[in-house]
């Protein structure tokens, strides 16, 4: 099992695993799965500061997770949202939380100090939809921190949307600046 950062070439593959979340499931609210094009778009505005990670093992992807903003203003710098995504079928063999627990590895070399998830989250469990997300990041020390009632549509269905939250870092007043994933990575900046 390798962990690795994610390349061009991983697009296509990390791309088709998102392709199932879109289409048969109510985990991402997204109707239409971006083509290559636009996935690559949103691959290179993530990894022009945040972590992207890839899971390989017998040289199939078995996953892939990454950082982005939280919010996106200056404050907010040192908080982040993750987002993670299974290949269909490698659920519970331990492959989500070894990306996790790299991932906030480098979020933490970066001087990030909050982790944020953002969930889509049934009334009741479904064909679409269940609560294993929320349990995932429980399970990694993650709190509930707000709950959306019914604020997402899909499949003729309305969903709720919570946010959990994990503390990472200590918070001090003379915070100092967070780093780029490639400065601390070697990768480039």
């Amino acid at each position: 099992m390798t962990i690795r950062d994610a390349r061009w070439e991983d697009a296509r593959e990390l791309c088709e695993i998102y392709r199932y979340y879109v289409e048969k499931t109510a985990i991402t609210f997204e109707y239409e799965t971006p083509d290559l094009q636009e996935f690559q778009r949103r691959m290179t505005g993530i990894m022009e500061k945040y972590p992207y990670l890839v899971l390989e093992e017998d040289g199939e992807i078995k996953g892939y997770a990454y950082a982005g903003p939280f919010v996106g203003k200056a404050a907010y710098d040192w908080s982040c949202e993750l987002t993670i995504y299974l290949a269909r079928g490698v659920q519970g063999q331990g492959y989500g939380r070894r990306l996790y627990e790299a991932l906030e590895e480098a979020l933490g070399s970066m001087g990030i100090q909050n982790l944020y998830a953002c969930i889509s989250y049934p009334e009741t469990e479904d064909d679409y939809l269940n609560k294993n997300s929320a349990d995932f990041h429980a399970h990694l020390g993650f709190r509930l921190a707000g709950k959306f009632l019914r604020c997402g549509y899909k499949f003729e269905r309305w969903y709720h949307m919570i946010w959990m939250e994990k503390e990472i870092g200590e918070h001090r007043r003379d915070q100092p600046p967070v780093r780029s994933y490639g400065e601390i990575s070697g990768r480039g900046s």
